[in-house]
Parts: C-alpha cells; sequence; structure tokens
C-alpha cells in the first residue's frame, strides 16, 4: 500500500490497515514520517520510506518515475497479493498483482470546485487518466468523487467504499460553547477564512493564521481530539471535500456539524449536519447548532454508518474481485 505522510491519507491507511485481516506493507512517499506517525505504523508489517514527491505537486515526474521504479523493487522483494495504489500514476507500471487505485482527491477537481475554471496541468491529466484506465478497480469514497472522475476524465466505473474512524479514538467530556475547526488555513478548498465573520469562539487547528479567531497551528491527533471532545460545533465550511474525515472525527466526540454545502458533505451526513454557503448561512448555521442540544448526538448517531468494519469488508470484496494474474 502506498501513502503520502501529509494529511488524510495517512489517516485512511492507519485506519485501513488495523481493520483489515492482511499484512499490509506500506511505502511511503513525500515528507518524513513524524514521531506520531512512527508510533502509529506499528500496525503495518512493514514500512519502507522515501521521499520521492507526490504526483500533484509541482513538476514532479522525475521524481514520480524514480518513485516507479521504486515500488516495481518492493513488488519484486515483498511479492504481494494486491499493489493498493492511494495514488493514480503508477497504476501504469507493469506490477505482477493487481492493482487498487483509491481516488482521495485530484487536482483538476479541486479547481473545478475550488476556482470553478479548469486547472492548466496537461501532463497530470494525462498520467491520471492513463492510470485510471490501467488500474484493476478503482475505489471511491463518496459517489460525489466517482462523478469527479467521470466529468474530468471519462471514467466511470469507480466502485465507492466510505472511508471510517474508530470512535474510541476520541475521548468524552463536557461539551462547551465555542466553534472547533481544522485544517490547512491557506487551502481555498477547505474555506476556513469564512470562520473571521464569527461573533462566538472560534478555535482553528491547522498550519497557518487567521485573523480573528485563535488558531493553535498543527496539533498532535490526541491534542485536537481533546478539542473535539469538548466543541460543542465543529465547523468545516469547504468548497471541496472529497470525504472529510475531520468532520468524522468530530461527530464521534459529539460535535455538532456545520459544514460546506457541497454534493460530497451532504451524501455522508444528510440531515445530521447543518450546510452553509458562505459567511453569513456560515453564522446563522453555527447559532442555530449551538442553540440545538441534539445535534450532537445526532451527529454521533449518524457517524456509526462509518466504522472499520464496514470499510474493511467494502475492501475485502473488491480485493476479491480482483482479476487475479491478469497481468
Amino acid at each position: 500500500m502506498t501513502a503520502d505522510t501529509v494529511g488524510g491519507v495517512w489517516t485512511y491507511c492507519v485506519e485501513l490497515a488495523t481493520a483489515l485481516d492482511a499484512e499490509v506493507h506500506l511505502a511511503t512517499m513525500g515528507r518524513p514520517m513524524t514521531a506520531a506517525q512512527r508510533t502509529e505504523a506499528a500496525v503495518f508489517a512493514s514500512v519502507t520510506e522515501s521521499d520521492y514527491p507526490l504526483e500533484w505537486e509541482d513538476r514532479p515526474w522525475d521524481g514520480v518515475d524514480a518513485a516507479g521504479d521504486w515500488l516495481l523493487a518492493l513488488e519484486a522483494e515483498l511479492q504481494p497479493d494486491v499493489v493498493h495504489l492511494n495514488g493514480y500514476v503508477h497504476a501504469v507500471l507493469p506490477f505482477r498483482a493487481p492493482t487498487v487505485v483509491v481516488a482521495h482527491s485530484d487536482v483538476r477537481s479541486w479547481w473545478h470546485h475550488v476556482r470553478g475554471e479548469d486547472a492548466d496541468a496537461p501532463e497530470y491529466e494525462r498520467r491520471v487518466a492513463a492510470g485510471l484506465q490501467a488500474a484493476g478497480t478503482v475505489v471511491a469514497p463518496t459517489r460525489a468523487v466517482a462523478a469527479d472522475l467521470t466529468r474530468e476524465y471519462g471514467f466511470d466505473r469507480a466502485v465507492v467504499v466510505p472511508n471510517c474512524r474508530r470512535p474510541e479514538l476520541l475521548p468524552a467530556a463536557e461539551k462547551e460553547p465555542f466553534v472547533l475547526a481544522a485544517g490547512r488555513v491557506w487551502d481555498e478548498a477547505k474555506g476556513l477564512s469564512l470562520l473571521g465573520a464569527l461573533d462566538v469562539p472560534v478555535r482553528v487547528a491547522g498550519e497557518g493564521r487567521l485573523p480573528g479567531v485563535q488558531t493553535l497551528g498543527p496539533l498532535p491527533f490526541p491534542d485536537l481530539a481533546a478539542l473535539m471532545a469538548r466543541a460543542q460545533v465543529f465547523a468545516a465550511p469547504a468548497r471541496y471535500e472529497p470525504f472529510g474525515l475531520a468532520a468524522l472525527e468530530a461527530a464521534h466526540a459529539g460535535c455538532a456539524l456545520v459544514l460546506g454545502d457541497i454534493a460530497s458533505l451532504r451524501e455522508v451526513w444528510g440531515d445530521a449536519a447543518r450546510y452553509c454557503s458562505d459567511a453569513g448561512s456560515l453564522r446563522a448555521q453555527v447559532h442555530a447548532a449551538l442553540a440545538d442540544p441534539d445535534a450532537g448526538r445526532r451527529a454521533q448517531e449518524h457517524a456509526q454508518q462509518y466504522l472499520p468494519a464496514r470499510t474493511a469488508a467494502g475492501y475485502a470484496d473488491v480485493y476479491a474481485r480482483l482479476p487475479m494474474g491478469a497481468r
């Protein structure tokens, strides 16, 4: 299983490896693992680290191609039954085992949802499209992401398996009347700049600074989980969010959810969350959530749909249906 160490893909890999009844060998790319990630990595049968660039980074292709040679050598050494790729472009490689590609996000969809225009990334588009076509199976965490793949790359065969998070990782505590958000402040897709318009206490965990709110910087997960346990409302006014693991964590902690009014988040949360599209609706929905004593309970109950057993069963079915020996 490949992974980057930058964001939600790492959490996804740990949760899936914990839940699967299989040996999982991890191959990381991007920046080195943190101390906390090294502790979490005990769930994997083995971990091989690298600093090869990620395919969505600026001008990565020489490094991406070198990473392909590295992955082929790893496969020859480990002889896995399945190559599980949490990226697109390496699916074109001549692996001996069948491949699964997981569509966590993609550059063209980011530009479409956040900027309302096409990305100027022809080489990325070409390589991603080729990887989708070459994969044994493509998995998306929501139907919305599957629709993105069809719109941007003409690929219409993705299987939907939702993501998950273990509720026991989120502690319980007395709720306090403040709003919590988490994410990279500078990422326009997260919509966190809208939080400055709120007239209630707001705390934001993540990279970057935001005027008008208390920004805490990146936090270790136990510290973030402790904040989620105390926060009455979790706000994620995203413009693009393929699934939203942070919202799932917050719901497991009993937070009321105020989320961006986008297809993926409505698909995941339905009537268990409130939705906003601008600063005014965010303010109104946050006040409504603070005044609703049952909002956190509804989100917490709904979050029981996204437990590791369901995700592991979905991937076990995907693996079982792969065309073994097709290459």
